[in-house]
């Protein structure tokens, strides 16, 4: 088995905390991504679980094992990282076969493990090549089919995806998901994308400030955040966040009134989804005044204010919403995010 507890790791540099208790379980055979912007302490994080930093107090243990002062070589791991890191004077084989002569494998299974995992990165016909020779995004194959090669219990990657243009991630990202699914690796995936976050991963841990501010399945933590961050954080365009009136229980959308969750006081924050609406008559719909209606293809994209605060909503292409217009929208009551004007905290029920 190859779970990954994280138990109340801690991190310090100076008076600086970067890791403020972290707990975590990682369960065998999982694929969960840490997301957050810079600096959030997702990095940091990996790098204690791969051993390349020790934690100021905690455990983090695979299995029954704790790992905590054990070297990076002896805790059954592998890692991917953000640049390719291969070794230049090698041929593909030898750089996927590296870790395996490490481990002194004799030469049937290293080229029986190669081979399986370059089969699985579609990298056979560069196994004679250089890195030199190949693109970026041959290079990364090679990296990853290296870190499945040894059979790792635990895969760590550290953004590996960021140094490649738009459409070659969009295939990658897709390639790497099937064959993480193949080898069935337990996998901890370090990312600032919200889009190979959301796509790859079993469970999100979303990060801020050194903390995990919600942990859940990407649909869950997309419908429900936990916070304001996380709505702000995850979504293109990401959550909007109005604060409204409260009377009597209720909150009055256009002519709509919306129950509110219980023993709130007389504001709340109202988070909504920019798709999560349609187009309604006034005085029925919620008025919103557009400031920049942007035609994008698929969708229409609208900029402007709702009670005198900023939003963006999605309508069907087919709208004819232009800048300048004021509009009425009708809010999807089932997709609403109640949130704590104070704390930023939503609401554990919605009242729909």
């Amino acid at each position: 088995m190859a779970n990954i507890v994280i138990d109340r790791i801690r991190k310090s540099f100076g008076a600086f905390q970067a890791l403020k208790e972290v707990s975590l379980t990682i369960n065998d055979g999982e694929f969960v991504s840490l997301l957050g912007p810079s600096g959030c302490g997702k990095t940091t994080l990996l790098r204690i679980i791969a051993g390349l930093e020790t934690s100021t107090s905690g455990d983090v243990r695979i299995g029954d094992r704790s790992i905590i002062g054990l070297a990076p070589k002896d805790r059954g791991l592998a890692m991917v990282f953000q640049n390719y890191a291969v070794f230049p004077h090698m041929t593909v084989y030898e750089n996927v076969a590296f870790g395996l002569r490490m481990q002194k494998a004799d030469d049937t299974r290293v080229k029986a493990q190669v081979e399986k995992a370059a089969g699985l990165l579609h990298i056979e016909p560069y196994l004679d090549r250089y890195p030199n020779k190949l693109s970026g995004g041959q290079r990364q194959r090679v990296a990853v089919a290296r870190a499945l090669a040894v059979q790792p219990k635990v895969l760590l990657m550290d953004e590996p995806l960021s140094n490649l243009d738009a459409l070659l991630r969009l295939e990658m990202r897709t390639e790497l998901k099937t064959v993480l699914q193949s080898a069935g690796t337990t996998t901890i995936y370090v990312t600032h994308d919200q889009t190979e976050a959301m796509g790859l991963s079993d469970r999100i841990a979303v990060m801020h400030n050194g903390v995990v501010e919600q942990v859940g399945h990407p649909v869950e933590i997309y419908n429900h955040p936990a916070t304001r961050f996380v709505g702000g954080f995850i979504g293109n365009p990401p959550m909007n966040f109005i604060k409204v009136p409260v009377s009597n229980g209720q909150v009055a959308a256009g002519e709509e009134q919306l129950a509110a969750p219980k023993d709130v006081g007389n504001e709340i924050v109202l988070g909504l989804r920019g798709e999560a609406v349609e187009l309604a008559p006034l005085p029925q719909g919620l008025e919103m005044k557009v400031r920049v209606a942007e035609p994008m293809g698929s969708h229409l994209l609208l900029t402007g204010s709702i009670h005198d605060q900023p939003v963006r909503v999605i309508l069907p292409a087919s709208e004819t919403v232009k800048s300048g217009d004021t509009i009425g929208l009708k809010l999807d009551s089932k997709r609403i995010t109640w949130l704590s004007p104070e704390s930023g905290k939503s609401f554990p029920a919605l009242l729909a």
